[in-house]
């Protein structure tokens, strides 16, 4: 069944954001949820993994009905994800796939996606993101595209009885890596109706032949899931806003005239070194995009950030006197004066915006972050 395109009088649905815990990972789950909640944030993106939500450890109906009783106090929507990287196998990251050789090994990810199912709708989510995989070494694109189907033909029937739509990302270097990969697919399994689209903005920047707010615009009869990051041309890494290439402001003028009401939310899975900053960072940026757009959002942001924002910067005070107590100690001066590597070149670099360095290196095209 082909979704109805939205009146063209339909009024626009407020636009809401949401933040990846797979860019959260160095935090406890019960310490990110109140975290994206006081930043402001509508919902989450949750991966499940050993760190978040463990899908393989037990107790997972109670551990769950704990998360969701969170959620609901802290009023934030969830989308449920399944792109952790190891969970599966500690030694082969997003293994095992649906398009495995070993059928047992499709049926151990086709188990995990069937858990996501069950978990996102003691959750309330609004849906369950999955991706093809790779396409191994020695199997044909055929064989593929048969695996794929039968691999996702019993989680499509479990998303119809749970009432919650699978969301299918296409990712660059996979099977399914494009938009007109996933209409081969949605063809392919007969159009079902519980069958939607993760649209990563991201995506549609580095490989799509159409602009991102073009891609949208073709997208959204589909659309059950939006991620979103910056990122450039024929290079997967996702970055964080203002770091890429992509205009923001007319991407979310097509969202919001699709009449999407899902989460939009931000992925980041290479900076959880720094993920509470990059996602304070975030959503103000979103929200100036969406108004320089003149797209409504649901703007709790500035009702909730102000405070820690002030405490924020109370506490960090004494850190400058700290600095410049410091910078007399003979002992850094001494250890630094004998380093013959170009002194004149360093000492005239700016300092370092934070946080600091050290932000992992790109996703090489053909995986995942």
């Amino acid at each position: 069944m082909t979704p109805p395109a939205a009146p063209q009088d339909a009024v626009v649905a407020p636009l809401r954001f949401g933040y990846g815990t797979n860019g959260l990972a160095d935090l406890r789950l019960d310490d990110a949820l109140p975290l994206l909640a006081d930043l402001g944030y509508d919902g989450v993106g949750l991966t499940l993994d050993h760190m978040h939500l463990d899908p393989l450890a037990p107790d997972l109906a109670a551990r769950t009905r704990r998360v969701a009783h969170r959620l609901a106090a802290l009023s934030l929507g969830v989308t449920v994800e399944t792109g952790a990287r190891y969970v599966l196998d500690p030694r082969r990251k997003h293994g095992p796939s649906l398009l495995d050789p070993d059928p047992d090994d499709r049926a151990r990810r086709v188990d995990l996606l069937l858990t996501a199912v069950r978990v996102a709708a003691d959750l309330g989510a609004h849906a369950v993101h999955c991706f093809s995989g790779i396409t191994p070494d020695g199997t044909g694109t055929r064989v593929a595209w048969e695996r794929l189907t039968a691999a996702l033909a019993p989680v499509v029937d479990a998303a119809a009885t749970a009432g919650v739509p699978l969301a299918v990302e296409p990712e660059p270097g996979h099977l399914l890596a494009t938009l007109a990969d996933f209409h081969h697919l949605r063809r392919a399994l007969g159009d079902p109706e519980p069958l939607g689209l993760t649209l990563d903005i991201g995506h549609c920047q580095c490989l799509e032949p159409l602009p991102p707010a073009d891609c949208v615009r073709a997208a959204g009869p589909w659309l059950r899931h939006v991620q979103i990051e910056d990122m450039r041309r024929g290079v997967h890494e996702h970055l964080p806003f203002g770091d890429g290439e992509i205009d923001f402001p007319p991407v979310l003028a097509a969202l919001a005239a699709t009449g999407y009401q899902g989460l939009t939310v931000v992925e980041l899975p290479r900076h959880s070194h720094a993920g509470p900053h990059f996602a304070a960072r975030s959503l103000p940026f979103l929200h100036r995009a969406a108004t320089s757009a003149a797209v409504p959002t649901t703007n709790r942001t500035f009702t909730t950030t102000r405070t820690p924002t002030a405490r924020t910067l109370t506490t960090r005070t004494p850190t400058a006197r700290t600095l410049t107590t410091r910078t007399p100690t003979a002992r850094t001066l001494t250890t630094r004066t004998p380093t013959t590597r170009t002194p004149t070149a360093t000492d005239h670099l700016p300092a370092p915006a934070a946080p600091p360095p050290g932000v992992p290196s790109a996703t090489p095209q053909g995986s995942t972050p």
